[in-house]
Formats: structure tokens, sequence, C-alpha cells
């Protein structure tokens, strides 16, 4: 334990934003969190996942000691082991057999250390990262534009646009405190708003225009952009290829977007008609096996135009992962050398490997994650490491995945906890610190370099991840080259090597700090790189200077490529991706309750026509097929989606709804040039998923499922469970007291013709746990059950509802704040709050993050068409 201390300034493990926090540890292992208000990303805004960071840190699941096959083990012999394993596997097989699989949540000086080994010592450039299932694409197409993977803005354009475009980003849940800069921006200045995507999302809330393209579509749209923007005489600068670029756009017709002519004629009137325009894009243009042609489809207009590198003007990646620029920067990626160096231009390779001392340097690209794990599963990488990221859930073709990592000769998995799909398969573990416990820098997605602070100690025997790698590293022969004593040094070494990078023409050089001491990395303030002697920040391409050969910019000419057409087999077009108030695979958002209350289950949206032709009923439960894989989820009727395009959420795995992952149906079909996966476009089929029962259970003690569907949740006083079967238990009290980790008899309640089962197991007056079973999804109030654990009770707490004289908050909607959907209807129905302003002042509700305001919107207009009805009726 540490005593309580005084606010120390980090930042956020989460989105690309890179939000500053203020992280005051509480002296029992605990935090209390609060944005930090001189920030330059966030200014003291934090989403609700920021906010419930202090719910995350602790002991619950934690990995606390190094285990091989198994059994605790000393961090000497395991370290010694991998080592040694690693040595083997390259003397016999050669040093391509062997493979990292990183991740964009690591600390730049943990990528940059694991990078350095990897293509500098051991001699090859297999190291590739959970980042290439995000960004990938959007690196490779400003290498194609711009000579360099540099991103052009900054975040402060998006308040000074008089347009921004939203492409493939559901910015207020994916990124919420952007999201809520920009909702200002308009609220002030006016700035226009259009969302482009094939699902209506909360970030429509302020839109302006919400162009439902066709699925895919997006190089078509903006291939008719550029033709307009000829047309209309607005080329105004003379890239490489303008001449092709432009002829490959004139060939386009609006057939394939789907869009009505007056919607289209709107796009391209108020990108045409704003001089300063900003174009952000996500994963929708990103996860696509045409995703680089996307990307520069919506840089050549910007190109083209020259609205690019100037205040309010230019294309904006944003990225999914704190760190994904930092892994950028030192080489994360198989095709790239650390500082933005080119493997594949041999005097680049030469300056590193001079720099670095290395003996060898890997002289071409390395195996993209999708081939990584594919030559696992075929024998030819006997050797892997995975580091902070979990594969075996959020890889397409998990299933396939999970497999290959089972069967590899050697799997070394270092991570903060103890059990994930990807652990379970690894035969070395190796503890690593958490967020709390890291030390080292982040880079957003603006290029602002901020640090990570240590708050909390280590649990247990946890050590940083550059640490580990370079202990292993030592051990295999190199001990003077990672003979750092602090990850200040391992900054320092980075930075001075960026130098080297700048001198070669390279727009990453933060060379200012290569001499940077330890005190000053500790005192260290965000800045946007470049910092060097020659430019400090700002934004790049404004003068018209690029990184090609020529200095010109260089557009592609863009022929798009549709997705190829579903069959009878799998006739449904799955989309995926994020929810509001969880992170990638729920191993840190899982361990909050409150994150857990606003979608606690993984779900399908599905449009109505499709579940009425599938006979599938709001919360019936569907069977979604690939030839990967298969999934159950809830079903959630919504015009949201287009017909014959639903959407299901990612972040489910084995550890809390093992037919809830998604990886398993997803297609590993990747860009041919980014290797970046289509995980927006898998075939499947759909049909009902037959159970004979349904049920939920609340329990004070762990949950431990047996059935054929389940979904477990973290509450603040125990567990819940969702579930569903196909042949009911013979003993259903004895099951349920397994299932609860609880004992004694039930009180029970049992309609036998209803099929309705209903058990409470109470001791000392207090409810300990309940399960409620029933022959079609359990109609209950939940929150009310839930509010019921551990409180003093009786049987009423059977009838699954309050009683007459007692309220209750209902689903949760406000995250934040722990504001309940009929806390807000009654508050709209009694107190007249009919605007979303309204509500925050009395409920507070929308006042924090604001990413729960389009929910708030939605349930003040469904009010006022109710209140419409009535009076048509009267």
């Amino acid at each position: 334990m540490q005593t309580p201390g005084p606010a120390i300034r980090t930042t956020c493990p989460y989105c690309g934003v890179g939000c500053g926090i203020l992280a005051t540890p509480d002296g029992a292992g605990g935090l209390a969190i609060a944005g930090d208000p001189d920030h330059p990303a966030n200014f003291g805004r934090l989403c609700v996942k920021g906010s419930a960071l202090g719910e995350t840190v602790g002991m619950k699941g934690r990995l606390l000691a190094p285990q091989i096959g198994g059994r605790e083990a000393g961090w000497d012999e395991a370290l010694d082991l991998v080592a040694r394993r690693l040595s083997e596997t390259i003397a016999e097989h050669g040093p391509d057999a062997v493979a990292f699989y990183v991740s964009g949540q690591l600390l730049t000086e943990d990528y940059y250390v694991a990078n350095k080994l990897m293509k500098g010592f051991i001699g090859s450039a297999n190291i590739d990262t959970n980042s290439r299932l995000c960004m990938a694409s959007s690196v490779a197409g400003h290498r194609r534009a711009f000579g360099s993977d540099t991103v052009p803005g900054l975040y402060e354009d998006l308040e000074q646009a008089d347009c921004v475009v939203l492409v493939g980003s559901n910015l207020a849940w994916c990124h919420p405190v952007l999201f809520q800069r920009l909702a200002a921006a308009r609220e002030a200045r006016g700035t226009k708003v259009v969302v482009i995507d094939p699902r209506r999302t909360a970030t429509c809330d302020i839109a302006d225009l919400h162009l439902a393209l066709a699925p895919g579509s997006d190089g078509v749209l903006f291939n008719l952009l550029l033709a307009e923007i000829e047309r209309r005489g607005l080329v105004a600068a003379t890239p490489e290829n303008l001449v092709e670029a432009l002829a490959a756009a004139r060939a386009m017709g609006p057939a394939a977007t789907g869009l009505a002519d007056g919607a289209l004629r709107q796009f391209l009137d108020v990108w045409c008609g704003s001089n300063r325009v900003v174009t952000v894009y996500s994963q929708g243009v990103n996860q696509s096996d045409s995703g680089t042609d996307k990307v520069n489809a919506i840089l050549n207009c910007h190109l083209a135009t020259g609205r690019i590198g100037r205040p309010g003007m230019g294309p904006f990646s944003v990225t999914g992962q704190p760190n994904a620029m930092g892994g950028r920067e030192v080489g994360g990626l198989a095709n790239m050398l650390a500082c933005h160096l080119d493997i594949e231009n041999g005097g680049h390779r030469a300056a590193v490997q001079d720099f670095w001392r290395a003996p060898r340097m890997a002289e071409r690209p390395g195996l993209k994650a999708v081939d990584m794990f594919r030559a696992v599963g075929d024998g030819r990488i006997k050797a892997l490491w995975i580091i902070c990221t979990n594969p075996a859930v959020s890889m397409p073709e998990a299933d396939r995945v999970a497999r290959a990592i089972a069967g590899c000769d050697f799997v070394v998995v270092s991570d903060m906890m103890a059990r994930t799909d990807t652990t379970r398969l690894a035969h070395v573990l190796l503890p690593a610190t958490g967020w709390a416990e890291k030390d080292g820098t982040v880079t957003n997605s603006e290029r602002r370099i901020s640090r990570q602070r240590r708050s909390l100690v280590p649990a247990g025997q946890a050590r940083d991840d550059w640490r580990i790698i370079a202990d292993v590293a030592a051990r295999m022969g190199w001990p003077e080259a990672f003979a750092w004593d602090s990850p200040a040094q391992v900054f320092a070494e980075h930075a001075a090597l960026s130098g080297l990078a700048g001198r070669l023409g390279g727009a990453f050089d933060i060379s200012a700090h290569a001499g940077i001491t330890a005190a000053q990395y500790g005192a260290l303030e965000p800045f946007l790189w470049p910092q060097s002697s020659r430019r400090s920040g700002g934004r790049f391409f404004g003068d018209g200077r690029f990184h090609t050969p020529s200095g010109r910019a260089r557009m592609v000419p863009v022929v798009p490529r549709l997705p190829q057409p579903v069959g009878p087999a799998h006739p449904f077009r799955l989309n995926t991706g994020r929810v509001r108030d969880h992170w990638h695979t729920m191993t840190r958002t899982g361990l909050s309750p409150r994150l857990s209350r606003h979608l606690a289950e993984p779900f399908l949206e599905l449009h109505p026509t499709d579940a009425a032709r599938l006979g599938l009923a709001p919360a019936a439960l569907a069977e979604v097929s690939s030839p990967h894989g298969r999934a159950i989820l809830r079903v959630l009727v919504t015009d949201r989606v287009a017909p014959g395009h639903p959407f299901a959420p990612i972040h489910w795995t084995g550890e809390t709804a093992p037919t809830g992952r998604i990886g398993a149906l997803v297609v590993g079909l990747p860009d041919p040039l980014s290797g970046q996966p289509a995980s927006k476009s898998t075939p499947v089929a759909i049909r009902p998923f037959g159970a004979t029962w349904y049920g939920f259970a609340v329990s004070a003690r762990p949950i431990t499922p047996d059935c054929d569907y389940w979904v477990r949740a973290i509450l603040p006083g125990g567990h819940q469970a969702e579930l569903a079967g196909l042949g009911e238990p013979a003993d259903w009290p004895g099951t349920a007291r397994t299932m609860l980790g609880v004992t004694g008899e039930p009180l029970v309640v049992r309609d036998a013709g209803k099929g309705i089962l209903r058990m409470a197991f109470v001791a000392d007056g207090r409810l300990q746990a309940a399960l409620f079973i029933s022959p079609e999804p359990a109609a209950l109030s939940r929150s009310h059950v839930i509010a019921s654990l551990g409180a003093s009770c009786g049987g009423d707490v059977l009838a699954g509802r309050p009683g007459a004289q007692q309220s209750e908050a209902g689903a949760l909607v406000c995250a934040c704040l722990g504001v309940g959907m009929n806390t807000i209807l009654q508050g709209i129905a009694t107190r007249k709050l009919m605007t979303v302003e309204a509500i925050g002042k009395a409920l507070g509700a929308g006042t924090n993050c604001g990413s729960c305001k389009p929910e708030l919107k939605a349930l003040i207009e469904a009010a006022k068409t109710q209140a419409r009805r009535r009076e048509v009726d009267a």
C-alpha cells in the first residue's frame, strides 16, 4: 500500500484522444480520478470510461507472479526459459520462426524495446500489433499520399472548421471528448456537421446531414466529390497523378452509394462550399479490404483543393487506442522501422543498425497480423510472444487464431490479467504492470506526446513491459544494448534516433529531448512533434511541401472495389464496432459495475423487416454464423441499421460471454496494401436460437454458469448473469447452488403451467442470490432485483418488481452520474423536462461526458410523440 498523496498528472488508457487525468492515490490501493484541466487534449473533460478508471484498479483478476505450465515460478526461472527457447528456435529454424504480437496499449518505451529486440537483434521483422486492426490503412494511405505517415492537423481544427465531415466514425461513443469539443464548436460557431455512416449512430445527434450510404461505397462517394471539385473549378494544387486521379473520379456513377440525389447534392454543396473543411475518418473507413484506397480517396479531395495543413482544414484519422501513434513512431508495425523510417530502404536500415550497433537487421517486412497467425497455425512460426493484447478474441477468425496459438511450440503471454482467452493458451505467463502502475509516454491522434505517470505501486511481482523485454534480451546475449535503468533512458535513446531520422528527411523528429534527464522526463509537459532544432510542433503540409522525392503530394487514382455480393448461404452482411461504455475485450472496463449497467450483454441490431422475416422478436436470441464461427446474441430490433446489414459489438469474451465472441465470425480478409482486415462486412446467416428456457441470476458470489448461453457482469455488490439453455437440468435447486456459489435451501415460487421458476437464497434476512427461469426471455425489473442483492428481504423479491410503495431508477442511461431511464421519464412526465439542458440541470444526466445526450434526446422525442398521439385519440 502507499500513503495518500497529491494528484498525479497522467493520461487515460482508452482511445486515441489522449485525455489528461489527475489520479489521486487514496492510500488503500485505489485512485480518485478527475480530468486534467490543463491538458490540451481534453481541458478537464473525461468520458464515462475515463471517469470510471478508479473502479478498474486493484487486485481482482490480476496475474501476480510468473507462471510456467500453470505453476507459479520465479522471475529468473521464467526469463531464463523464455530467452533459452527463443534462442533455440532462432538457432534451429532461423529468426523468422519467432514472432512478437504487441499492442497499441503499450507505452512508447515498451514498444521501442520490443521493436529493437526483434528487428535489430533477433533479425526478423515479425513484430506486429493489434493497431494493425484499427489504423494500418490510414498509415498506408498517408505514406502513398504524403511520403510519410504524418497526421497533418490538430484537434483545434475541429473547432476552427466551417464544416466537419465524419466518415465511418461514431465519435460520440468512440471518442466522446472530441465529440464534445465538436458539439461545442457547432453550438458556438454554427459549424456544419456531416455524418457518413450506413448506421444511424449517436453521433448523428448533432449532424446537419446524415448520409446512410451503401456499406463499402466510401471510395465511390469521395470520387464523386473529387469530380465535383473539378467541375466547380476548385482544383488549387498540382499534386502528382492529378490528371489520372481526376479521370478515375469522372468515371464514377452515384448508383453504388445508394444515396438519393438530393442528399448527395447537399453533401457536395456543403463540402465544396466550405473553405475550411475537416474530414475525420476512423474504423468504418480503415477496416476494409480496400481501406487504403478509401483513405486515399478522402486525401485526394483535400490535396486537390489545398485544404490541408492550415487552420480548420485537412483530413484527420482518429485512432482507437491510446498509443497506436506511439507504436507507429517506434516501428511497431511489421512493415516499418523505428522513427517512421522505411524497412525496405537499405540506407535507412543501415543507419538504424549502426545507431543500435545491432548484430543483424531485418531486411524485409515481416508478417502482418492476419498472416502472422496463419504462420503460427501452419508451423512456420514456432515461438510467439504476445504482449498486452488478447488475439484469441480480437483477431478475425478468432477460433482459428486460438487453435493456432494452442498448437504453437512455445507461447509467452505478458499480461496484467491472469485469465483471458489468450492467457489460457500460454506456456509461460509474465505479470505486467497495468495502466496506473506504468511510467512512460504515449502519443495521441494529433501527434501530442504526453507522460503516463505511475500512481500506484505494481501489483504482486508485476514488472514493466520494457523491463521484461530488456531482461530477456540481456539473457539472449545482448546486455549492453538493453542496459537501461529507467524509461527515461529508453525515451532519450528513442529521441536521439529520431534525430537521425530527421536528418534523413523524416517528419518524426523529437531530438530536442535526446539529452533528457530523469528529472526533466519526470516533469515533461505534453508536446506536439516534431520537436527539434529545425522545427517545433504545428501542422504539416500547409506550405505545399511533402516528404516525397519530388516534394509534391501524390494523388492516387482510386478505382473503388465494392464488397462482393452476399450469397444465399450467408445473406446478411455483419457490421461490427464498439459500444459507449466498454473497451476492447473488457479486461479493464469489465471490472467497473457502472460501465456494465448501460449495455451488459452482447447484442445484434437487426432491422424490423429482417427480424419479422426471421421470426425474431425483440430480446429473443439469434444464432449468427459465418464460415469461420458462430455466436449467439440478444436481438435488438431497430431501424438504426439498414435491412440486410446487422450490427454487433466486439467486446465480449470467453470470460464474459463465450457465445458472444464476434471475432469468431469475422473473416480474415486483409487489405492487400495495409494488411488491415475487413471487420465490418462479413457475410453471415441468422436464425432463431431455439432455447427452451431463459434465465436471469444475481449473486453476491461469482457466478459460474454451465448452459448453452450465458453472459455475466459485475455488480456493485456482486454479480449478474443472463442465461438460456436447450434443455433444463433435472435438479434446479442443486444447479442454482453450484452456479451461484451459495448453500442452503432456496425460497421457491413455481408455476408449472407457465414454466416459471423463481428461487431466492436468503441468509440472516438478506438476499444472497436469486434465479429467475421462464420459457421466454425473463420479464422482470432487473434494476430492482440488482438493488435487492445484499439488502433485507424475504420472498417478495421473487415478484421481480418493486412493490407499490417502491420506485426504481430503471435501465442506466447516464453512467457518469448513475441516472436511470425511469428517473428521466418521470422527470419528463411530471416536471416537464422537455430539453436535454433541462434534464441536465434537474437530474445531472448528460452534464459530464455528454455521451448519453442522444439517448436523452430520443426519450424526449418519444414522450412528445406519445403526447401527440394522446391528443389525437382524445
